[in-house]
């Protein structure tokens, strides 16, 4: 805590200049976000006169109550399936590092066994490097 003070006061230009721009921008945004709401608000009336002049008043509020919690409901189910793609990406992710670790981990538990068999420490480490040196020579040609 005692190191935050000194940088504070190097970076204080600057961070006086970023908390006046944020202000701003929360500012702004903020009368943006006010004013169309206020639209949509009139927006909606002005739907509900146009639909109260064309039926009964009480029908318009049930088309528009029903028109808004349709709207509800397909962004309820919109964010429930981009959940589950979230979902199913991130167990992906942990299966695959998983395999991964569980490869590696074999690979180091049993390469001392296979370094003390003399055939293999005489054609598998040559075969090893004459393959890291093929995979290394593809990976360039790609780039």
């Amino acid at each position: 805590m005692g190191l935050i003070a000194p940088l504070a006061a190097l970076f204080g230009l600057e961070l006086e200049n970023v908390a006046a721009r944020v202000r701003a921008a929360a500012i702004i945004y903020g009368l943006i976000a006010l004013f169309l709401l206020t639209a949509a608000i009139f927006l909606t009336v002005a739907g509900y006169l146009a639909l109260a002049d064309l039926f009964s008043p009480f029908i318009a509020a049930l088309v528009m109550c029903g028109t808004f919690l349709l709207l509800a409901l397909a962004v309820y189910a919109g964010a429930a399936i981009a959940h589950g793609n979230q979902r199913r990406k991130a167990i992906q992710r942990r299966r695959s590092s998983e395999s991964g670790a569980f490869v590696t981990t074999a690979a180091l538990t049993a390469l001392p066994m296979l370094l003390r068999s003399p055939l293999v420490v005489k054609l598998g480490l040559p075969a090893a490097a004459i393959a890291a040196v093929a995979l290394l020579r593809e990976s360039r040609d790609d780039d």
